[in-house]
């Protein structure tokens, strides 16, 4: 067997563990403030799919305090390819330009419209696959569900088989708009 045969089939396995179940909820008791602590999770080994993209929303939760630390959780789960100019842009458009920081604490279980996205603790987050969510060349998409949306949300994840590690490959419809908290909704 070749060198990329064997890659093949070391991605193929680790696709095929994810199939085992079409959903995991992933539960954190906090929530790290600093890349140490993030780094320490025990979900920070990035061996499960799921918990890479939970990570991922966990990061992004902490854009609003610090942006830095955020970047810096972001770039640990996306591993080999760092954020770029153009991915911080966007991050920064979305949730301080235009204010809704609230829309990545939507994929917390416990929130809604009406509780202004405010988690219940322990912090869970919910990932689901479908039939559709493998992709050739070790990527898989899974989804997650913002209580403010309507449709689930998807996060696209890529296998390193040399090391059986998830890492965050798109994150964008993460940042998708939702329902505007009741709060700030003027016409509620």
């Amino acid at each position: 067997m070749g060198f990329f045969d064997n890659l093949k089939k070391k991605t193929e396995e680790a696709v095929k563990q994810v199939f085992t179940s079409g959903s995991k909820t992933v539960t954190f008791s906090d929530i790290p403030t600093t890349l140490e602590a993030f780094k320490a999770l025990p979900q920070a080994s990035l061996k499960d799919p799921y918990e890479t993209a939970a990570l991922a929303i966990v990061a992004l939760n902490l854009y609003p305090v610090d942006k830095e630390v955020c970047y810096e959780m972001l770039n640990f789960v996306r591993g080999p390819r760092p954020l770029s100019a153009f991915d911080k842009s966007f991050i920064h458009d979305r949730l301080e330009y235009d204010g809704k920081e609230y829309v990545v604490r939507s994929y917390f279980e416990g929130t809604s419209p009406d509780n202004d996205y405010t988690p219940s603790e322990p912090y869970k987050i919910t990932l689901t696959s479908n039939q559709y969510s493998e992709i050739d060349g070790g990527y898989l998409q899974l989804w997650v569900r913002s209580s403010g949306a309507d449709n689930p949300r998807p996060v696209m994840l890529r296998n390193k088989p040399s090391t059986g590690e998830w890492f965050l490959w798109e994150h964008e419809g993460l940042l998708a708009d939702i329902r505007i908290p009741t709060s700030k909704n003027e016409w509620a």
